[in-house]
């Protein structure tokens, strides 16, 4: 008689669960998961093509050892920094785009460095890696965009009734989107 109320319950649940859309908000809830993998995957990418760059660039402005070792650095630090993508609270997904960041701006000096040769301009090894970290940062900013739109897609669906109801239930909380670094409106100054 108990088994038959288990199995009655167990059914009942199943209905349940699969009716109030749980495994919907599995499948959104993963996706998210899955485009962060992507988003870090891209920017690991980046991390990557680095220390070619470097070793190209080393054998052309070998005096410019301060700026190599800058890059150097700015890679560890952004590679050191993982996140889980089931904690993606605003301060995780900052302490990761800031790290970034350091990277970025590392680069952008590194890029500066190499206008003063010519010679290493003109290398091809140089040229294709420049070609690679722009295609590179385009991917960046595809990834980027793509998880926005799964995470806004997630916090859409258990903000919606009914499974507004249930999403706190089983541990569905709204996703966090990555966001612009501050300043990031304002237009860079370039002078000549």
């Amino acid at each position: 008689m108990k088994k038959g109320i288990l199995i009655v319950i167990t059914i009942a649940a199943g209905f349940f669960l699969s009716g109030c859309g749980y495994n919907k908000m599995v499948d959104l809830d993963e996706q998210v998961s899955s485009q962060w993998s992507q988003v870090e995957n891209v920017y690991q990418r980046r991390a990557d093509l680095i220390p070619n760059l470097v070793n190209t660039v080393r054998g052309y402005a070998d005096h410019e050892q301060e700026t190599l070792v800058e890059v150097i650095e700015a890679r560890s630090k952004a590679t050191s920094v993982n996140v889980d993508p089931n904690n993606l609270s605003p301060q995780t997904i900052e302490q990761f785009n800031q790290a970034q960041e350091g990277l970025s701006s590392a680069l952008s000096r590194l890029m500066v460095v190499v206008e003063r040769y010519p010679d290493l301009k003109a290398n091809q090894n140089f040229r294709d890696l420049q070609a690679q970290l722009e295609g590179t940062e385009n991917r960046i900013a595809v990834e980027r965009r793509k998880f926005n739109e799964v995470t806004q897609s997630y916090n859409a669906y258990i903000r919606k009734f009914p499974q507004l109801i249930y999403s706190g239930w089983f541990g569905f909380d709204k996703k966090n989107y990555f966001e612009a670094q501050q300043g990031a409106e304002k237009v860079p100054e370039v002078q000549f």
